[in-house]
């Protein structure tokens, strides 16, 4: 079992920036990577970055490529979303979530099997 928490959602302005926590506990040696994602209202649950827990690799969303940075800290078992730039569609319930299996699909909610419980992140214009 993996145990996630995040923090750091807050109200900003556009154009300002966030940082994104997710502490993660349990069987942490297991997993193969973590991602962000978010859910929008009104929209499905959307992949935002991905990191691959060996390697260092990420990927990123088209839509915050440029303006957001997924990182990880191995000794404190922590991932961190940094996101500049803010703009209001960036305004969601953002979610951490971890991965054993490492199949194809960093941006598939499927793909993941455990979750955070979400922090709430609101862009106003």
């Amino acid at each position: 079992q993996v145990q996630l928490v995040e923090s750091g959602g807050a109200s900003v302005q556009a154009g300002g920036s966030l940082r994104l926590s997710c502490a993660a506990s349990g069987n942490i040696a297991s997993l193969w990577r973590m991602g962000w994602f978010r859910q929008r209202p009104g929209h499905e649950r959307e992949g935002v970055a991905a990191v691959a827990i060996s390697s260092g690799a990420t990927e990123y969303a088209a839509s915050v490529r440029g303006r957001f940075t997924i990182s990880q800290d191995k000794p404190k078992n922590a991932m961190y979303l940094h996101m500049n730039s803010l703009k209001p569609e960036d305004t969601a319930i953002y979610y951490c979530a971890a991965d054993l299996l490492g199949r194809y699909g960093w941006s598939q909610p499927g793909n993941f099997q455990y979750w955070g419980q979400g922090t709430q992140v609101a862009v106003s214009s």
